[in-house]
Order: structure tokens, then sequence, then C-alpha cells
């Protein structure tokens, strides 16, 4: 009966563990008010978020936008439908790629950084200090940090997006030779702003929701060392980006299982 006693154990700790999770979730919802009555703190964190993640998404945006022109090419050629070209690399980047993959590079770029800060900040005993001067290091630390992510995320889709729709007409038209007149127009016509584009952004809002609140809670909960700051990083991109892919397909069965 080993084997169930052990089994026993990981239950109540993965129970225990998200149990701790919801409360520190539940706790930073709180202090957002008191956060947002100063609101230049997470302005300031929408910006650092943004630029640090801005280059690293416009090259891969580009990228993503150049192979998949060429690949749905391949595929639609045989079928005389290569004028789909641009309607296909659009659904698949509003739909899936735009949210999906920024979301995977939001949390190895800016996911780590804002773990990494919060836990050298603890390391160094600034949070200890703050709440020593009666400062709540959640409402002047965490929820700016939070509400940054959560507000950067959707804005680095939609560019994510765009640059691999432009991406797309670069190989499709410049280069292959599309008619750029069929490019744009059945991309137009074939692409709902409700279902497809409001969806794509509802995505990108709940995943920057996901890498946020990962990277800001394990940072909060960093063991106060070099190696436990070093694991907490890596912890926040494989939490994250495993999250994000879990619910992807849970949102995307949601959203688009019907018309």
């Amino acid at each position: 009966m080993g084997w169930l006693a052990a089994l026993g154990r990981f239950a109540l700790g993965v129970l225990r563990s998200l149990g701790h999770h919801a409360a520190f979730f539940w706790e930073l919802l709180r202090t957002l008010p008191a956060s947002l009555r100063r609101p230049y703190f997470a302005v300031a964190q929408v910006h650092a978020l943004g630029n640090l993640s801005l280059l690293v998404i416009i090259s891969s945006g580009l990228a993503v936008g150049f192979v998949l022109a060429l690949q749905t090419y391949y595929a639609l050629v045989t079928y005389g439908a290569a004028d789909s070209v641009g309607l296909v690399v659009n659904l698949s980047l509003v739909r899936e790629l735009g949210p999906v993959v920024t979301a995977l590079l939001f949390a190895g770029r800016a996911g780590t950084s804002l773990t990494a800060e919060i836990g050298l900040m603890k390391a160094g005993e600034q949070l200890a200090a703050m709440e020593l001067m009666a400062v709540d290091p959640k409402s002047r630390v965490l929820a700016p940090r939070f509400i940054g992510g959560i507000v950067a995320m959707p804005i680095l889709a939609l560019l994510f997006s765009a640059v691999g729709i432009f991406g797309a007409y670069i190989v499709g038209v410049l280069m292959i030779g599309l008619d750029p007149g069929n490019f744009w127009s059945i991309m137009e016509s074939g692409v709902d702003v409700r279902r497809d584009l409001g969806n794509g952004i509802i995505k990108s809002i709940v995943f920057g929701v996901i890498c946020s609140f990962v990277a800001v809670y394990q940072g909060y909960e960093a063991k106060a060392t070099p190696e436990g700051v070093a694991r907490a990083t890596t912890r926040t991109v494989v939490i994250s980006s495993l999250t994000v892919l879990a619910m992807d397909f849970v949102l995307t069965a949601l959203m688009f299982s019907t018309r």
C-alpha cells in the first residue's frame, strides 16, 4: 500500500498548492483598486514590459509570417486555391498563433524578468522593509506589474499578428507573385472581426493574466537566495508555457466549437 500513500501525499500536495495559488490570486485582486488609484506605476510597467518584448515579438512575427505563407502556398497551390494564402495566414495568426506564440515569448522574456526582479527585491529584503514601513508590497510592487502584463499582452499579440500578415504579404505578393487585390479582398471577406479578432484578443488577455500572475507569484514566493531566484525564473517559464497551451485548447473548444 506504499504506492497508495505516496499517491495520496502527492494529491494533497497538489491541492495545497492550488489552494495557496488561489488565495494569493484573491489577495492580489483585492489590491488592484488601491493600485489603480496611482495609475502611473502600472503605465510604467506597461511601457517597460512592452519594450522588453518588442524586438522579439516583431522579429518572431515576421519570421512566422514568412514561413506560414510559404507552407500555406505549397499546400493550396495543388488545389488551385493559392489566392487564399492571405486568408489562411490571417486566421491562423489572429485565432491561434498570435496569442499563443506571443504568450510563450512573453513568458520567456518579460515573465522571467518580472520574477527575477521581484525575487531579488525579496532577497535584498526590500519587500520586508516595505512591510515595516506599513506599505503593502502586493499593492506597491506586485499589482502594477500584474496590471502591466495584462495590458501589454493583447497589444503585443495584435502587433505579432499584424507583422505576421505583413510578412505573408511580402512572401505571397512580392516574392511568389500573387495578385495583391485578391490577397487582401479574400482576407477581408473571410475574417469576422468579432468572432476571429475578438476571440483572439480575449485569448491574449487570458494569457496575459496567466503569465503575469505566474511571474509575480514565483518571484514573491522564491527563496531569498541566488539559487532560489534562478529556480523561480525556470518555474515561471515552464508553468506559464504549459498553462497557456492547456488553456488555449479549452478556449478554442469554447469559442469555435459552433458557428
